[in-house]
């Protein structure tokens, strides 16, 4: 890939919502919930949020929406709050940072109903855990859906979404993290790769993409690094993903980390990645002089 693409329009189409449905949203941190609640009140759909306990934090935009305020411990009760509120679909919507404690989880029907398949999920990674999840929603009445599904904005078009474009050498920067990324997330390690100088010098963790930009900004310093300039960050869903919960996504502080990082630009694998608050993230890396691109996937759109 050596060329660089126009842009088109994002990838996915909003459910067809039956009359009386209702949709509800399981809040963790970050402005994804957000903007999923504001598309739907939009559509003329009333959200309703489960705010998870120390997990949220846009309480204060969430709170004009019903809701409940849930700790992770009490999943056991998830469904029947559910349907007690009325929702037919959900969505998973934020950054979810710890897993629940097994040992802490109150006693019920609910929850001797799931915990088998939840402790083998643990077992299994995050991505197992979220299929876990989804397949059990549903098998009890709960449809599951993406926020991309939902509010079809979101997903990254694919090409050049910015003012800056990739060089041909960025190009092999982003065949090069594409390839690693993908990877690390057969293993459900992560979701992203830097390259620099069309070799993989930095993969994601548990820290997240954040910790990953971080590290690459330490290393600019140091041995072969020094004085290598440009570089891409790459993100791009796991292989055989639960596409309707933990896209990849990227957002204005991504733009902000990766240009401290030195890099120039980001690659997002289009239609199945996110970019929120798009406009002030596109301007933010127009104002930088970074390049924002969609390269085409690799699987099919619904992953399911």
């Amino acid at each position: 890939m050596t060329t660089a693409m126009t842009r088109t329009e994002p990838v996915g189409s909003a459910p067809a919502l039956a009359p009386g449905s209702r949709v509800g949203i399981i809040a963790g941190g970050g402005s994804l919930p957000v903007e999923v609640a504001d598309g739907l009140a939009a559509q003329g759909y009333a959200p309703f949020i489960l705010l998870m306990e120390g997990e949220a934090d846009r309480k204060q935009q969430l709170g004009r929406y019903e809701h409940v305020t849930m700790a992770l411990e009490q999943i056991g009760s998830l469904v029947s709050t559910l349907k007690r509120h009325g929702v037919t679909h959900l969505v998973l919507a934020g950054e979810i940072k710890r897993r629940p404690r097994l040992r802490n989880m109150r006693p019920s029907l609910g929850l001797l109903a799931i915990v088998p398949s939840v402790v083998v999920a643990l077992a299994r990674g995050d991505d197992g855990l979220l299929k876990v999840l989804t397949r059990g929603l549903e098998r009890r009445g709960i449809t599951v859906v993406g926020a991309h599904e939902i509010v079809p904005d979101l997903a990254a078009g694919e090409g050049t979404l910015t003012a800056a474009t990739p060089k041909q050498s960025d190009w092999r920067d982003i065949e090069a993290g594409r390839a690693a990324a993908k990877t690390i997330g057969a293993l459900d390690i992560g979701q992203a790769a830097i390259a620099i100088g069309g070799r993989v010098i930095a993969l994601e963790g548990i820290e997240g993409t954040a910790g990953l930009l971080e590290r690459t900004r330490e290393l600019r310093g140091h041995g072969r690094l020094a004085g290598k300039t440009r570089g891409v960050l790459v993100k791009c869903a796991k292989p055989g993903q639960e596409l309707r919960a933990d896209l990849p996504s990227i957002g204005p502080q991504t733009v902000e980390a990766a240009h401290a990082a030195g890099l120039a630009g980001i690659a997002v694998e289009a239609g199945r990645s996110l970019i929120l608050e798009g406009p002030a993230t596109l301007a933010r890396a127009n104002a930088l002089g970074l390049f924002i691109v969609g390269f085409p996937a690799t699987e099919p759109a619904n992953g399911r």
